[in-house]
């Protein structure tokens, strides 16, 4: 991501859908807040999800001037919405009301159809991006078929991508990106064990990880990305007193990755790169993006510069889907206290995406 002060709110031709994540969530309460606190940001977009969840949500802040919820016949509709108004397509069947703060498997179902529904419309180009708000992962599964299928947002995309694009699953491998103003980090591995991620650690699979992260990134760079590659043991494995993983996987797949042309380098010691690839108070960064070995180690440095500014960014889809770094939070759910940050800075990087602004 680039400094905010820096970039000017692009204009866009297509709307971008904004789902609402977990009735019972945080997730109507920050949608409506980002509306509030950040109009020209939000304009264009509008809400895949239920008109009266909304005005339920917006009914919760205290703190701002509120908003008139309006209902909209078209994703284009949203485009002619006047400021200051936010704009819901009724995509699901009308949702009784659901307490806050409790996992419901009807809130689960409502969720899931909400990202289907927007999945579709961006795989039809009906819409220019999608924004999720948080899933509760356990609604969802109560849920039941098909939505029980799905950890959460980023398999369902995936299955529902690939279903679209007449391919197995597997034929559409993602990664995911978290990002902020300071930095930016790809995963190799997702949400497995320590043990599976060690395992997951092949050169097929981090060269693919190489490949998809400077097809995401050229368009959003106006150039190709210098990428880091993280070492998996400490100190990158001190010339294999440590480990092996750096000599026989990571350093053949940096040779083979500059064959193709990608700008990639390291492997470095994880427990320095990520420092010189934060952006420095003068704008300047020595790397665009860290390739991180496992979960942790990618996600840890991202969330302790601010997870509230942190943004989930789903590489390697046929389509541009961002989501705040943060979960359902039921605990303070209805309560009209939580924080749009992460999810205001998830429309800009979607905005971002779509307009190619660097």
């Amino acid at each position: 991501m680039t400094s905010n002060a820096a970039l000017p709110i692009p204009l866009m031709s297509r709307s971008i859908a904004i789902t609402p994540g977990d009735p019972c969530g945080i997730g109507p309460e920050i949608v409506a807040r980002a509306w509030c606190q950040a109009p020209e940001l939000t304009q264009g977009c509008f809400v895949a999800g239920d008109v009266g969840l909304m005005r339920r949500a917006m009914v919760l802040l205290h703190s701002v001037p509120v908003y008139p919820v309006c209902e909209i016949e078209t994703p284009a509709d949203a485009l002619q919405v006047p400021p200051r108004c936010l704009p819901v397509l009724q995509v699901v069947p009308v949702a009784p009301v659901l307490p806050w703060g409790q996992v419901d498997a009807l809130a689960g179902q409502l969720a899931g159809e909400a990202v289907l529904w927007a999945t579709r419309a961006a795989l039809r180009g009906d819409v220019a991006a999608v924004v999720t708000a948080p899933l509760h992962k356990e609604a969802l599964h109560a849920a039941g078929t098909p939505y029980n299928q799905y950890p959460g947002h980023t398999e369902l995309l995936q299955a529902e991508s690939a279903r679209y694009m007449g391919v197995p699953t597997e034929q559409m491998p993602v990664r995911m990106m978290l990002a902020n103003d300071e930095l930016r980090t790809v995963l190799v591995s997702i949400h497995v064990s320590l043990r599976q991620a060690l395992e997951a650690i092949t050169l097929e699979r981090v060269l693919q990880t190489l490949r998809i992260t400077d097809a995401a990134l050229r368009p959003l760079l106006g150039r190709r990305p210098r990428m880091a590659l993280a070492g998996v043991n400490p100190h990158a494995g001190e010339g294999g007193m440590f480990g092996r993983e750096e000599i026989d996987i990571l350093q053949p797949c940096v040779a083979l990755a500059l064959q193709e042309g990608l700008d990639v380098h390291g492997p470095y010691a994880p427990d320095t790169v990520f420092m010189r690839a934060r952006q420095q108070a003068d704008g300047r960064r020595e790397f665009d993006v860290v390739i991180a070995m496992y979960h942790d180690q990618g996600l840890i440095p991202v969330k302790y510069l601010g997870v509230e500014q942190g943004v989930n960014v789903t590489l390697g889809l046929p389509l541009i889907r961002t989501s705040p770094d943060h979960g359902t939070a039921m605990d303070i759910a209805g309560q009209g206290v939580a924080n749009a940050s992460s999810l205001i800075q998830a429309i800009r990087m979607a905005r971002q995406m779509v307009s190619g602004t660097h």
